[in-house]
């Protein structure tokens, strides 16, 4: 995969810089940083290791980024998870440390659309620090959507365990973040791994991992050739997800939380906040085998630093190699 952008550095993280290959874009976005505590973001893994990687605040908390990926495929542009948005009072800014230093609509601009332009908005999960932006507050402040002509889609395992949340699940999921999507009639519930014909030739999959949520999912891209292409079927204007042929190369993966960040690439990296760990541990060992065999280009949603790379395995330890110009 041809790809023109190099990622390093924090503030060079919040530029929407294209990557183009054959007839699609990704832009990886940003909707700024924000801080949780260092131990629940590693689990079992002690202090003394992780904060090598990962410095923590005088309040144990390291930072991370909110990195959207903008698909641009002909006349789709699919947005995968929307960002922390912007719904937050004073006191829950200073307790998640939250650095609105750029927002998922200026790195939309940046990208060349709008709110508006945005035809699918795919979610890993509906934490709040990954559909946080997907509403906004309008003029009287209730909350409503911010991409008003897009498709909406979530697992439905996913929709159920955020409206009936458990008491350890609550304090992640904010109503205000989804309900008003489905009171718009824009919600689209899949069920298990999916696939979404793009431009000819490829192809998005919604593939259920569950693991941190009972619900969640990372995206592929897959070049699925012209051969594998098949007519779309018409659904109010949008094609219906099919299962998908797993020997279809894949071009891409956004991780979600199953991989938050560069350091949660090995195994036992698991961290706190997943309600089924060994879920996560098991997909994890079988899909970064892939992505090493395979070159995916994987795109980290909260690594501080790193946007995207290659997960290469060096003494038989995986690790990711930040993409190059």
């Amino acid at each position: 995969m041809q790809t023109g952008a190099v990622l390093t550095s924090p503030r060079r993280s919040l530029e929407s810089l294209p990557m183009r290959c054959g007839g699609f874009e990704l832009h990886s976005l940003s909707d700024g940083f924000f801080g949780l505590d260092g131990g629940a973001m590693f689990g079992v893994v002690p202090k003394p290791i992780w904060e090598r990687t990962n410095p923590a605040d005088s309040r144990n908390r390291i930072r991370l980024a909110a990195r959207p990926l903008l698909v641009v495929s002909g006349a789709d542009r699919i947005l995968i998870d929307t960002g922390i948005g912007d719904k937050w009072d004073e006191k829950a800014r200073d307790i998640y440390r939250i650095e609105k230093s750029d927002t998922v609509e200026s790195s939309l601009a940046r990208a060349g659309f709008g709110p508006k332009d945005i035809t699918r908005v795919v979610l890993t999960h509906l934490h709040f620090d990954h559909a946080g932006a997907t509403t906004k507050l309008d003029d009287s402040g209730r909350p409503v959507p911010r991409f008003p002509n897009a498709r909406h889609y979530v697992q439905r395992k996913e929709w159920e365990a955020a409206v009936t949340p458990n008491r350890r699940s609550r304090a992640s999921y904010r109503p205000g973040d989804f309900l008003p999507v489905k009171d718009a009639g824009l919600l689209e519930f899949i069920e298990g791994d999916v696939r979404f014909e793009l431009a000819p030739g490829l192809a998005l999959e919604l593939v259920l991992t569950g693991g941190h949520t009972p619900g969640h999912q990372i995206v592929l891209v897959r070049d699925i050739g012209i051969e594998g292409q098949r007519d779309r079927v018409a659904d109010s204007g949008h094609s219906i997800p099919r299962p998908l042929d797993p020997s279809m190369p894949v071009l891409a993966v956004f991780w979600g939380d199953l991989i938050p960040t560069s350091a949660h690439i090995a195994t036992p990296y698991i961290m706190g906040y997943d309600l089924l760990p060994l879920e996560t541990m098991e997909q994890k060992e079988k899909l970064v085998q892939q992505a090493i065999a395979g070159k995916w280009l994987s795109f980290l949603e909260h690594d501080p630093e790193y946007a995207c790379g290659v997960i290469e395995e060096e003494n038989g330890k995986p690790f990711l190699r930040p993409t190059a110009e």
